[in-house]
């Protein structure tokens, strides 16, 4: 694996040159658009409608909108002038806790590991931050955009997360939804509290695989093979009616689950995920 980033993380008068690798990656099933009449894969290409031709990558040039149908062109060279930090420094700013970071604020993950001559301090801060449960939070300038990132000890690297901006995360008050007020009896709270300790285990991520990608797959591998396309239909949940009821129901099958896995002891492999997912409910999408 080869790193897609090299430069250096600083704090104080300490600089530590450090290689950047992607921690993450999708495992989507990507298709490829045909032509339908002789299934060749077709072209994306540059095409100027004004000009009524196809356009070379030469000449293209960066356009923001700044009006209806009016753009501000912006040369590479001009990005290069920005009076900020492109060094490729991750400057920390300070130490938070990670328990003050809520989740939606963040976007992507990526290995932090020392680069040449930088092994002695990447390891004291990486155990300074775990011994003192803290979280560095500064900027860096990467693809043309100054992120807001952490780094965080992870095992024996670090990670360091790319996070949205204060903007760039939607406000609840754009939702008419929240403002809605309901009665909530205590009964219905006691039921749904008992139903939430009953489904509590530890955090297994292996436990869980993307099932319709497996399906999916299997789909096409049937048809590469030439036989036939199973045929199924997921369960539409049902309406719920009387929600206490419900949530009776749903404490019986946690708790009935619990002693089939030997009164609560913990569970692991697929076969307890699919158990808790089916006692537990699932989001569905419905017809909009």
């Amino acid at each position: 694996m080869r790193p897609i980033w090299r430069g250096y993380v600083s704090f104080g008068l300490v600089t530590i040159p450090v290689k950047m690798y992607t921690a993450t990656q999708e495992r989507d099933v990507h298709f490829r658009l045909l032509h339908r009449e002789c299934q060749t894969p077709i072209r994306n290409q540059r095409y100027c409608p004004r000009c009524g031709k196809v356009i070379d990558w030469a000449d293209v040039v960066r356009g923001y909108e700044v009006a209806k149908g009016r753009f501000v062109t912006v040369t590479d060279e001009e990005i290069q002038q920005i009076p900020i930090d492109t060094s490729g420094n991750v400057r920390i700013a300070g130490f938070v806790g990670l328990q003050e970071i809520d989740p939606i604020y963040y976007e992507r993950s990526y290995y932090l590991v020392p680069d040449e001559g930088g092994e002695k301090a990447f390891v004291l801060l990486r155990e300074a931050m775990r011994e003192a449960n803290r979280v560095a939070l500064g900027k860096v300038v990467l693809r043309e955009k100054e992120h807001l990132v952490t780094l965080r000890a992870f095992q024996e690297a670090m990670v360091l997360t790319t996070l949205f901006y204060a903007d760039e995360v939607r406000s609840l008050g754009e939702l008419e939804e929240v403002s809605i007020k309901v009665d909530v009896h205590p009964n219905e709270r006691k039921m749904a509290s008992q139903l939430v300790q009953s489904l509590s285990a530890e955090f297994q991520i292996t436990e869980y695989r993307d099932e319709y990608r497996e399906a999916l797959l299997s789909l096409i591998q049937a048809k590469s093979r030439g036989e036939a396309v199973p045929v199924g239909k997921s369960p539409a949940p049902g309406k719920v009616v009387d929600l206490m009821e419900a949530l009776r129901r749903s404490v019986k099958m946690a708790q009935e689950r619990k002693k089939r896995l030997g009164g609560g002891a913990k569970s692991t492999g697929s076969g307890a995920s699919q158990q808790r997912r089916a006692a537990a409910g699932g989001l569905h999408e419905r017809p909009r």
